[in-house]
C-alpha cells in the first residue's frame, strides 16, 4: 500500500478527499492529514509517504519553498498541489521543481483521478520526477516524470549526489536569506528554519552547489559588506566589525585579511587614494 499524506488549511478539503478518493482499491492509503504547512512538512517526515496532495498557499508558509524541501529530502515523493491561486509563474516553477500536478481549486473529479493514477503509475514503475511538457491540467500546464533511481518515497544516496531544480532552489533562497541578514548573529540552523530543512541537508546542499561551507559563505558575504562600508562611510573601522556582524574586531581583521589579502585599514586607504 503506498502510504498517502494531505495537508490543506480548509478542513473540507482534506474531508473531501479521504471520503471520496477510493484509496484502497488504488492500492493507498491516507497516513495522516495536517491543517498547515509546518504540521505538513513534520508529518511527511515522520510518515515517509509516497504520495502528498497539498495546497501550496497556506499561511506562514512559502509554499514553493515547501515543496523544494521536500523534493530535495525525498525525490521520489510524488506531489500534486490542489490551490486557489492562479499564476502561471508559480505553477510553472511549482512544476520545475517536481510537481507532478498543478491542479486549482475546485478541482473535477476527473482531473483527481488523473493525477493520483498517474502519480501511482510512476511509483508502480519505480519512478521520480524529471520535468517535461504535459498536457494542461486545471487551467494550468501539468507536468510529465520519468524514472529515477531509489527506493520509493524516501531519499537515496544516488539522489542525494545529484544536483537538480530543488535543491538549487533551496540554496539560492538560503544564499538570499543569508546575504539579508549577514550583519546579524546568524546559525546554520537560523537559515535551515527559513527554508524548511534540517541543518545536515542545508549543508550538504550547500557544499554540493557552491563547493563552500556555510561559515566561508557567510564570510564572503560579511566581507563584502565590510568593503563597501570602509568606500562609502566615515564608520570607524570597528564600527565596520559591528555592522558585519563581528562582535570581535580582532576576528574581523583576520577574516578581512585571509580573503582580501589586506588590513581593513589598509583597504580603507587604498580606496580613498584612489578617489
Amino acid at each position: 500500500m503506498y502510504r498517502v499524506v494531505l495537508v490543506d488549511d480548509e478542513r473540507m478539503i482534506i474531508e473531501g478527499l479521504s471520503r471520496v478518493v477510493p484509496w484502497e482499491k488504488l492500492g493507498c492509503t491516507v497516513s495522516g492529514t495536517a491543517s498547515n504547512g509546518r504540521e505538513g512538512l513534520e508529518l511527511v517526515r515522520r510518515v515517509q509517504p509516497h504520495i502528498l496532495m497539498t495546497d501550496i498557499r497556506m499561511p506562514n508558509m512559502d509554499g514553493l519553498t515547501m515543496v523544494a524541501a521536500l523534493r530535495s529530502e525525498f525525490p521520489n515523493l510524488q506531489i500534486t498541489v490542489l490551490t486557489a491561486f492562479r499564476d502561471f509563474e508559480y505553477a510553472q516553477t511549482a512544476l520545475n521543481l517536481g510537481v507532478c500536478r498543478y491542479l486549482l481549486k475546485p478541482s473535477r473529479m476527473d482531473e483527481l483521478d488523473e493525477a493520483i493514477r498517474t502519480m501511482i503509475a510512476r511509483l508502480d514503475s519505480g519512478g521520480g520526477p524529471s520535468v517535461g511538457g504535459g498536457p494542461s491540467v486545471g487551467g494550468e500546464t501539468s507536468a510529465t516524470v520519468g524514472p529515477t533511481a531509489g527506493e520509493k518515497g524516501s531519499e537515496t544516496p544516488e539522489a542525494e549526489e545529484t544536483p537538480n531544480p530543488a535543491g538549487n532552489y533551496i540554496v539560492r533562497k538560503a544564499m538570499d536569506y543569508m546575504r539579508a541578514h549577514c550583519a546579524e548573529r546568524l546559525s546554520l540552523g537560523d537559515v535551515a528554519d527559513q527554508v524548511y530543512v534540517s541543518q545536515w541537508h542545508l549543508s550538504k546542499l550547500i557544499n554540493r552547489h557552491t563547493g563552500q561551507s556555510f561559515l566561508e559563505i557567510l564570510n564572503g558575504m560579511r566581507i563584502d559588506r565590510a568593503k563597501w562600508l570602509l568606500g562609502h562611510s566615515n564608520l570607524r573601522i570597528h564600527e565596520v566589525a559591528e555592522q558585519c556582524g563581528y562582535s570581535d574586531l580582532g576576528h574581523f581583521s583576520r577574516n578581512f585579511k585571509k580573503l582580501t589579502g589586506t588590513t581593513p585599514g589598509d583597504y580603507r586607504d587604498s580606496v580613498d587614494s584612489r578617489r
